[in-house]
């Protein structure tokens, strides 16, 4: 199958050296908040139904792009490879989400006790829950192939994840919030999912189909899907500045944070690498289907994660802080446990 991960020359420079524009934008924007606070304040009028316009936007830009690379006509080829296909099913959708709260809950309540104030673990276990509830569905084409994993594995789970989110993501989230005590009405958890993955799906799905009839598959994949290649990380990193411009005096008065919310996040993801991953070798997977099945399992869709924190609790809120702790150290984790993968071929039978 001739896919975008195919194609795909690896892991792009803003990609490769995402933390670290992720560390400079939260710079940036505790700079603006601290010594510019007139931005926050005026960005703060545009809103709608307490959702940010300008973070919505840039949102969009984040997702849009990435929401184009799916085909969807590869669902048809979902029994090809059936039992990577149940690995990472379970994984994302029966242990991730639990094991990110067990994980987040035992250190915010537990380990942290004396850092932290009950308020704050119970808003950094919420950021926690959105990370959990949102398997990843567009890095997974930079982590794939950088394993040298089956592409069509890949963009059938791709596909798939993006279908499962629809139906699966609000009642997940919604049941562990209310296992942490967090509120959340149906009604603004649905409005979240409809603003930030059903319309740039249907966008991303239409302008595919659109494309792909007027000048042909091989165009969209070389030559449209390219020009947009740093529209999803430039979104990105526009928005860490406004939440970082929010979030200002939140993070200077409590910088070891950000490390108290990294470590449960990196232990999840790691552990969660793993599952997939020995599972995948107990099945007797080929590494070429085990590797992407553990980076699709371990990493996030945070694109998700952080739209719906900031529509639903605010775009200071620690919960929105929390969702771009995820941001930051999901990259390097990530690339360490590429090369991790890369340096175990050995323990799976030829492709």
């Amino acid at each position: 199958m001739s896919e975008m991960e195919d194609k795909s020359a690896g892991i792009g420079f803003f990609e490769k050296y995402l933390t670290v524009w992720v560390v400079l934008c939260m710079v940036a924007g505790v700079l603006i908040g601290k010594f510019l606070p007139a931005i926050p304040s005026f960005l703060n009028k545009f809103e709608y139904s307490q959702v940010s316009i300008p973070i919505a936007i840039l949102i969009w830009l984040m997702i849009y792009p990435m929401m184009m690379k799916v085909n969807f006509e590869s669902v048809r080829d979902v029994g090809k490879n059936p039992k990577g296909l149940y690995v990472t099913w379970v994984v994302n959708w029966l242990v991730k989400p639990f094991t990110m709260f067990g994980i987040a809950w035992f250190f915010f309540y537990v380990v942290f006790k004396n850092f932290i104030t009950p308020d704050l673990a119970k808003d950094y276990l919420a950021g926690a829950i959105l990370l959990g509830a949102a398997p990843c569905t567009a890095m997974v084409f930079v982590w794939s192939h950088l394993t040298k994993g089956n592409p069509a594995y890949t963009v059938v789970q791709v596909a798939t994840n993006d279908l499962i989110i629809l139906v699966a993501f609000i009642p997940i989230v919604k049941f562990l919030l209310g296992l942490s005590d967090v509120v959340v009405p149906w009604d603004t958890l649905i409005l979240s999912v409809v603003l930030f993955v059903v319309i740039p799906l249907a966008g991303g799905v239409s302008t595919r189909i659109l494309v792909t009839k007027k000048k042909g598959i091989d165009y969209f994949e070389k030559q449209f899907i390219p020009k947009f290649n740093d529209v999803t990380i430039g979104g990105l990193l526009l928005t860490l500045i406004i939440i970082f411009s929010f979030q200002g005096e939140t993070i200077t008065a409590n910088p070891l944070h950000i490390a108290l919310i990294g470590i449960p996040l990196v232990i999840q993801t790691v552990f969660i690498f793993f599952i997939a991953y020995i599972a995948a070798k107990l099945l007797k997977l080929p590494h070429n289907v085990a590797a992407p099945a553990g980076m699709i399992g371990a990493s996030n869709f945070f694109e998700l994660a952080v739209a719906v924190a900031i529509a639903v609790f605010g775009v200071s809120s620690p919960v929105a802080l929390a969702t771009i702790v995820g941001v930051l150290v999901e990259v390097p984790v990530m690339l360490a446990l590429v090369s991790f993968a890369n340096r175990t071929t050995h323990w799976f039978e030829k492709s």
